[in-house]
């Protein structure tokens, strides 16, 4: 039997520290990081997403940052693409790929291949403007899409059953597959050795990590990162300004609402994220769950953290 490539995942809610912590297995375990980001993967959008910059990478290779322009959409099969060729030519190095990130579907898509679409979470706006297409342009134009872009399903699925032929276009749109070629596997056996490390803290103490880390976001420029986004023709409604911080900022620019409110609205959002977060890694009974308030000693929790990966590595 074929050896599994080995791989070890970081995961938990925005802001419970899992870049810290990953900086620091890396250089314990030999690793290259492979984001686990929905948002990270746009170039110019820094301060929104938290992401990590090259002068606090401290020297360690990371993969999957600034991908994309940001007028381009991004799919869940971008990102499968994309991170299985990265984790091959890791393990090909002899590192260990480490997958670091709090997108839950993108993550699920990597370690379990199969039919991530029934489960993955709506997209409010996504599935209004298709319903509303449904209205105007009527049930045959948006059934005749669908034949052309997955004829399976088509088949399936009746013009007049607004519900399904939504839905099927709305897979399309997010994971950048047909729902039919989601449909075909339903196993849940990864292809890797994968060590699932999982964040989590009390969420009074989440959510107040989630409010600084936004005041920060505003004093470190990202009104301005959003309004050079704008002028540079990103349009407000591409898939990467619909992230968490970028839309509600865009409303801000367009006079819908004060800054005071713009923030307010960021941190509600980002609270409610952070809750849908925790939900769907709760439903893994295959992640090691490290609690960071437990541990007030700087380099305790890499140092648990290390001891249970050298521990599972040992027992592979």
């Amino acid at each position: 039997m074929e050896q599994k490539q080995k791989l070890l995942i970081v995961l938990g809610p925005t802001a419970c520290g899992k870049t810290g912590l990953s900086l620091a297995l890396a250089k314990r375990f030999r690793g290259e990081i492979v984001s686990g980001d929905s948002m990270q993967v746009y170039r110019g959008m820094d301060i929104g997403t938290a992401k990590i910059m090259p002068d606090e990478m401290q020297g360690l290779p990371h993969h999957l940052i600034d991908v994309r322009d940001p007028r381009e959409p991004f799919s869940v099969a971008d990102f499968r693409a994309l991170a299985e060729s990265a984790i091959s030519e890791i393990s090909a190095r002899g590192c260990l790929p480490m997958v670091v990130g709090g997108t839950g579907l993108y993550i699920d898509s990597l370690l379990y291949p199969y039919n991530f679409a029934e489960e993955m979470e709506a997209s409010p706006e996504l599935r209004q403007r298709l319903q509303e297409e449904y209205r105007s342009l009527g049930p045959e134009a948006l059934h005749q899409r669908l034949a052309l872009l997955d004829p399976a399903a088509a088949e399936r699925i009746h013009p007049n059953d607004a519900h399904r032929l939504v839905r099927a276009l709305e897979v399309l749109e997010i994971t950048g597959e047909p729902i039919s070629r989601h449909q075909q596997d339903k196993s849940r056996v990864s292809p890797y050795e994968a060590i699932i490390i999982g964040l989590c803290m009390e969420r009074e103490l989440l959510y107040a990590r989630i409010e600084q880390r936004v005041d920060q976001m505003i004093r470190q420029g990202l009104v301005d990162e959003v309004q050079r986004l704008l002028e540079a023709g990103v349009p407000p409604e591409a898939n990467s300004m619909q992230g968490i911080g970028y839309r509600q900022t865009v409303g801000y620019l367009q006079g819908q609402y004060d800054l005071e409110t713009a923030i307010d609205l960021i941190k509600r959002d980002t609270r409610r994220f952070a809750k849908r977060q925790i939900t769907w890694f709760k439903r893994n009974p295959e992640i090691a769950w490290f609690d960071v308030g437990h541990y007030r000693v700087e380099g305790e929790l890499p140092d648990r953290v290390s001891a249970y990966i050298s521990g599972r590595l040992k027992e592979e």
